[in-house]
């Protein structure tokens, strides 16, 4: 079982923006999905994006589509989130978690290991 550490959270103003990592104290192999979640103050968890364990295939939710960028990198076995523009209600606790298949999901549920979490706070 891989653990997976998340940082880079912190306090940022709207427009701003922050870049989360997700070390594994595993290899994150490349025949494995990951993916960043979120998880605001009263609000259940959501997905935010993923990417395929060789980093061709990504995909986003539609509300951070064309702000965030998700990338990995295997020899580090880190997984990134950029995130730009970032406005108010992108607050949240962010996760990454890893999935044991190929492809992409966007359902917590597909996903069998989790990090404790960054928390990600925009002031307006």
């Amino acid at each position: 079982q891989v653990q997976l550490v998340e940082s880079g959270g912190g306090l940022v103003q709207a427009g701003g923006s922050l870049r989360l990592s997700c070390a594994a104290s595993g290899q994150i192999s490349s025949t494995y999905a990951m993916g960043w979640f979120r998880q605001a103050p009263g609000k259940e968890r959501e997905f935010v994006a993923a990417i395929s364990g060789s980093s061709i295939n990504t995909y986003y939710a539609d509300s951070v589509k064309g702000r965030f960028t998700i990338s990995r990198d295997n020899a580090k076995n880190t997984v990134y989130l950029q995130m730009n523009s970032l406005k108010p209600d992108d607050t949240a606790v962010y996760y990454c978690a890893r999935r044991q298949y190929l492809s992409l999901s966007p359902r917590e549920n597909d996903y069998n290991s989790w990090g404790q979490g960054t928390q990600v706070t925009v002031s307006s």
